[in-house]
């Protein structure tokens, strides 16, 4: 994933407050999903209303449904089924219909309620990927070894 901080981050949508990023305004927990050249990109809206912040989901491990995620990626190792914000919303099946989906309401697209187990020292962070604005801030966040983590890219002007 990769944080993304409103108005005080230029390379967030919500750096300046259109009709495109006001999801990002809050509620929180809310889904920010958009469209860059042919897939979709989702975010899921962190801060307090007002604020502007969300989160990238970059990379994920279908843990569900994963024959639909097979269907609509095709011929690729499982561990490659997420990796990379396209292949895990055309995994998942997220589209810009999904746009403010609450994803605390376990009906649709949601978060998992249960405490990770996750051992907090794999997570490493390291600066964004494909962003020319603030690309050095350490605010992208993986787990190391994981195999769905997708590989680092930094923008050529950045």
């Amino acid at each position: 994933m990769e944080a993304y901080n409103g108005p005080d981050d230029p390379a967030s949508h919500a750096y300046t407050r259109t009709p495109r990023s006001q999801i990002m305004y809050g509620p929180p927990n809310r889904l920010y999903v958009y469209q860059i050249h042919t897939h979709h990109c989702a975010n899921i809206v962190t801060s307090p209303e007002g604020r502007g912040a969300a989160v990238l989901l970059r990379a994920g491990i279908v843990t569900d449904g994963i024959d639909a995620a097979r269907e609509r990626r095709g011929a690729v190792p499982d561990h490659r089924l997420a990796r990379g914000p396209g292949n895990l919303t055309r995994a998942l099946g997220i589209t810009k219909a999904d746009l403010a989906t609450d994803l605390t309401d376990p009906s649709g697209v949601h978060l998992d309620p249960e405490p990770s187990t996750l051992d907090e020292s794999r997570i490493e962070s390291g600066p964004r990927v494909g962003v020319r604005l603030a690309a050095d801030r350490p605010w992208r966040f993986w787990i190391r070894g994981e195999p769905s983590v997708s590989a680092y890219r930094r923008h050529p002007r950045a």
